[in-house]
């Protein structure tokens, strides 16, 4: 039996490190078949000598966010026990301290993995990124974060929000209402991202006077987007047209962003997606960047990440019998 003891300065800091009835002990303790008792303002963890390595480095990484203000939760302590497992607990420090943006209630809006972190420095270091993978990785969240930053310190004139407004399964003209209100239920996560970031008032100002546009894709031909931030949301639904025609509306001062997951199109049978058609295109291109997401990105539920890995496993056991 190994033991090993970490220091921890303040009560509070004890206190957020074991979180409810000892959730995020619980977590470390099950992940590394250790044990951890608190004794003071020491922490003894103990068991087989790698495993209790492996925890120190966790709870040592867990007490970093901490002072960097984070609050825990069942997601950020998992993510960093994927980092201590994969040897890159060092770079925990540089991701918490990037905040991207505040939003209307007074909340920090941060990178929460690694990818993020990659994702964010793609969009300020180039002009054109493309955001690819799975649901709940913050994709389009983190593209409207930046896009209001962006906003806020006028380095843009406005904000454009687009989608395709493709059925996933559902009928568009079944929906009541005129065209405005058959789309909006497509544009609504967009909507939902823009009040949080800039709340319901100042959205409403804001798109009143033009500066903010959330607006299916097909109007966006024959524009030319000076001045702007445009995002293309849930892109693996536009068609290699629709995709050229949005690329091409790129005007001068103005950043694209373009979002989707590449293993849920819902464009009819034998429609290639213009997303992956785009991402083979453009791949050597100057200040065009690719930044692709995994499931260990995923900041919802812990069951999106599982949900995630057991269709992909179907995905690859399916390709390999075909084969």
């Amino acid at each position: 039996m190994f033991e090993q003891i970490v220091n921890v300065e303040r009560m509070e800091q004890a206190v957020n490190l074991f979180g409810s009835f000892d959730e995020n002990i619980k977590i470390i303790e099950n992940e590394y078949d250790v044990a951890v008792i608190s004794r003071g303002s020491e922490l003894k963890v103990s068991g087989d000598a790698e495993n209790v390595s492996r925890g120190v480095r966790a709870i040592n990484g867990l007490l970093m966010m901490i002072n960097k203000g984070e609050q825990l939760n069942e997601q950020n302590v998992r993510y960093v026990l994927s980092l201590v497992n994969d040897g890159n607990e060092d770079k925990l420090s540089a991701m918490t301290a990037d905040c991207v943006c505040i939003t209307s209630k007074g909340r920090p809006v941060k990178p929460k993995t690694l990818g993020q972190k990659k994702y964010i420095e793609a969009i300020r270091d180039n002009t054109i990124v493309l955001g690819i993978g799975p649901a709940g990785t913050g994709k389009t969240y983190l593209a409207v974060a930046m896009a209001v930053t962006a906003f806020r310190a006028k380095e843009v004139n406005r904000i454009i929000l687009t989608r395709p407004a493709v059925e996933a399964g559902e009928k568009l003209g079944f929906l009541p209402g005129d065209l405005q209100h058959k789309v909006d239920p497509y544009l609504r996560p967009l909507y939902d991202a823009l009040f949080d970031m800039l709340g319901a008032d100042n959205f409403q100002k804001h798109q009143e006077r033009g500066n903010i546009e959330v607006a299916p894709l097909a109007y966006m031909r024959g524009r030319t987007l000076d001045d702007s931030f445009i995002i293309l949301d849930e892109a693996q639904n536009t068609t290699i047209e629709q995709m050229k025609m949005f690329l091409t509306r790129l005007g001068f001062n103005s950043k694209m962003v373009v979002t989707g997951d590449i293993t849920q199109v819902d464009l009819p049978e034998g429609k290639r997606s213009g997303l992956v058609d785009a991402m083979r295109i453009l791949k050597n291109i100057n200040a065009i960047s690719t930044v692709r997401f995994t499931e260990k990105d995923v900041v919802r539920h812990r069951l999106v990440q599982d949900i995630i890995k057991a269709y992909e496993k179907n995905e690859e056991v399916r390709r390999r019998n075909g084969k």
